[in-house]
């Protein structure tokens, strides 16, 4: 796999942002006409509507930003075109504020978290988690797994069942969905790194609440910070709702990029929600096919059109 630092980003995609040649120091996003300041992404695809985006403080005139449509980028006047976005730069991407940032109330055991300094040191304490009634109903946390410096890391929602019963994520008929999508890109589970916004099962295999993702986020954020990924997959609503805006929606968010930092992220259909609907499986493959293209710009193991 490539390694995370050192690397240049890729150019943009064809029907982006144009380069206000200068980097973006802050953005804005409205969500359904809410106005959110102090967000940092930037898009390298065109947003999809009906999200109106202002960035840098400019104002995008059209109200609603669909493919093509028109972007403000830094202190540079509303334009049309495609090419690259200016970039946002920092010497620690994840020093960046998330959604979920101040959800937890600070405690001696928060701190231990955020201060954990190895993935293995991390995982040791998240065993011990009480913050949320979740643990009390599962068998055990479901930490997470694959390689702890992986160039690609996936989030879905919370553990299932199975996921419970074998302490690992995605070990169900949603994890063997997933295992076959990583093969189709040429990608094994050990090459990256998959885990969940919440990490104990919730009754029923529910949605976890936005309470539950708030009392988790101390541990997801740690991994974050200790893996640093160069692309970051949200699977599902949750995921997007915990890493991009907590109003922001798979189905109107999947298949674009976003970038966060030096990470690039990319939603798409949570494998369990294509298992209910099949109709989802194609545009999952054409998620895929982007996670496999820009891989392989950044130097990875996956070769564009080997699927396997």
């Amino acid at each position: 796999m490539a390694t995370r630092n050192g690397r240049r980003a890729p150019g943009g995609s064809p029907g982006g942002i144009r380069d206000a040649q200068q980097p973006v120091q802050q953005q804005m996003f409205g969500f359904n006409g809410q106005e959110v300041e102090q967000q940092t992404f930037s898009f390298w695809g065109p947003p999809p509507p009906p999200w109106t985006v202002a960035i840098g403080g400019a104002v995008a005139t059209d109200g609603t930003v669909a493919t093509g449509g028109i972007v403000a980028v830094g202190d540079a006047p509303a334009t049309e075109g495609t090419g690259r976005p200016g970039r946002v730069r920092g010497e620690d991407p994840m020093a960046l504020t998330w959604p979920l940032d101040g959800g937890a109330p600070e405690s001696d055991f928060v701190r231990s978290l955020q201060e954990a300094e190895s993935i293995e040191a991390l995982a040791r304490l998240a065993r011990d988690c009480r913050q949320c009634n979740l643990r009390s109903g599962c068998r055990g946390v479901v930490f997470g797994e694959g390689d702890p410096t992986a160039t690609i890391m996936f989030v879905g929602e919370g553990p299932g069942q199975n996921e419970d019963e074998l302490g690992r994520p995605f070990v169900g008929r949603a994890g063997q969905l997933l295992d076959k999508w990583l093969a189709t890109i040429g990608l094994k589970r050990a090459e990256v790194y998959i885990t969940n916004v919440v990490k104990c099962r919730p009754p029923g295999n529910r949605t976890p609440t936005p309470e539950e993702a708030r009392l988790c986020w101390p541990i997801l954020r740690t991994q974050l910070r200790l893996i640093r990924p160069r692309i970051l997959v949200c699977l599902g609503s949750p995921a997007v709702q915990a890493l991009v805006h907590p109003s922001a929606r798979i189905t109107r968010m999947r298949g674009n990029w976003l970038e966060r930092g030096n990470m690039k992220l990319l939603g798409t259909f949570h494998p369990a929600a294509v298992l209910r609907d099949l109709t989802k499986e194609r545009a999952v493959e054409e998620d895929l096919r982007k996670l496999q293209a820009e891989c392989a710009r950044l130097g990875g193991s996956t070769q564009e059109g080997s699927g396997r």
